[in-house]
């Protein structure tokens, strides 16, 4: 189960730290998120590592999908409906100034970026897409309505962004990360302040960054009550149509189309981690009806970390803590997402002014209706009887037997059979 873009490409390697070090700025986590604001900050000039707990982009950025735009599904009207005018405007700003940065960074290397129409699809409710299109024409952005698609099936309409983008992220990520300060094999068990403990010493830090996808420090900002974990699905299929486009339906449980190169990507069957869904068997059954042809070339899962009103969480860890930050809830648009938190967290442990960073700040209000289903989730496992539990607040695991693991329904952990760590908040091995 390896994702498309581990099997063409191969990245850096990069030493383990052994001992104690001091930095200006430590960056917890090589995802894309982290190694963005590496590179950021290299180009800065100010003194940074980043450590890296197995090896770069080994985790979600891997298994992404790897659609670069700021269409995330039907995001506009929503927060215009909740946070007005300005916000939906700021955030189609903000996503907007990441999808650029893309451009000109990418134009620079060769990592298959390509210019594509993004299209959001609804099977059965064409009052949906008129909603985004009206907000849309409120906020002042031109997308398109369209009657009809490539894809093999009929469709209510979708909402077209033209000229967005995809590439081949592991390749992106070798181009830039190969003269980065990065530590590989270097596991953070620990924070105590801004000091980072290691399994080989002491990393002291003027400020920090935790990029880790979950934060995984629980006494500030109560990430576990603001995110919950997603996991879904893809099949690369050869011999498959050719969608010229990127698509995704606006039903959280429907179905996403890209092609790279001559392979079609087809991404579904998700469900909230430590629940049960279509997984590859419901990926499966919709390439034998529509693609019989169609040869299955690798398949593999990814899991996002979803906010509690589809906006990321960016910026200073808690209001408590001035010196430690973090970047997550990318809500399944870790692309933009990335980027964006790259150039928000730079600038903010530069002490420069970002004006983008309030609408994502982690201290903006929890109230919202998703809070309740998480907390539900939590107190509901932590109840339940169960041998097996997850060492980072005690819930009760689910065995997973599409993927052979034990998933945490409250926050997202995931062990392998034998207990080892997949998948954090869990920032160790199932006892």
């Amino acid at each position: 189960m390896k994702s498309l873009w581990t099997l063409k490409t191969k990245l850096p390697e990069f030493p383990q730290l052994k001992g104690s070090v001091n930095t200006d700025i430590l960056i917890i986590g090589g995802g894309i998120t982290g190694i963005l604001t590496a590179y950021f900050l290299h180009k800065s000039g100010v003194g940074y590592i980043l450590v890296e707990k197995d090896r770069i982009c080994s985790g979600t950025t891997q298994n992404t999908t790897a659609k670069i735009t700021f269409q995330h599904g039907l995001i506009y009207n929503k927060i215009l409906k909740s946070g007005g005018v300005d916000t939906a405007q700021k955030y189609l700003n903000a996503n907007r100034l990441a999808f650029e940065k893309y451009s000109e960074i990418c134009g620079e290397l060769d990592c298959d970026y390509e210019k594509k129409d993004n299209y959001v699809y609804s099977l059965n409710n064409r009052k949906k897409l008129e909603k985004e299109m009206d907000a849309l024409c409120k906020i002042g952005f031109k997308a398109e309505f369209c009657e009809n698609t490539s894809l093999p099936f009929s469709v209510a309409g979708a909402v077209k962004f033209p000229n967005q983008a995809q590439f081949n992220p592991l390749m992106f990520i070798s181009e830039i990360a190969g003269n980065l300060k990065i530590y590989e094999k270097t596991f953070v068990r620990e924070m105590k302040g801004n000091t980072a403990v290691t399994d080989y010493g002491e990393i002291k830090a003027e400020k920090v960054i935790v990029a880790t996808h979950f934060p995984f420090i629980n006494k500030h900002g109560s990430y576990f009550l603001k995110l919950y974990q997603h996991r879904s699905y893809v099949l690369a299929l050869e011999n498959a149509q050719y969608v010229n486009g990127m698509y995704v339906d606006e039903n959280r449980k429907g179905m996403s189309f890209r092609n790279y190169n001559d392979i079609l990507l087809i991404g579904g069957g998700g469900h909230r981690t430590g629940k049960k869904g279509g997984n590859w068997s419901e990926l499966r059954h919709f390439a034998n009806k529509y693609y019989p042809g169609a040869d299955v070339k690798c398949f593999w899962a990814a899991q996002d970390c979803m906010s509690l009103d589809d906006i990321y969480y960016i910026g200073r860890y808690s209001a408590n803590t001035p010196n430690l930050y973090t970047a997550s809830g990318f809500n399944k648009w870790g692309m933009t997402g990335s980027m964006l938190s790259a150039m928000i967290l730079s600038d903010m442990v530069l002490e420069k002014k970002n004006e983008f960073s309030d609408i994502f700040s982690p201290s903006r209000s929890i109230i919202k209706p998703q809070l309740l289903i998480n907390g539900f989730e939590s107190a509901k496992n932590l109840l339940t009887l169960s041998e097996k539990r997850c060492p980072h607040l005690g819930c009760a695991l689910k065995w997973n037997s599409a993927e052979h693991s034990w998933d945490c329904p409250c926050h997202g952990s995931r062990f392998d059979e034998n207990g080892k760590v997949l998948d954090n908040p869990a920032n160790g091995d199932m006892k």
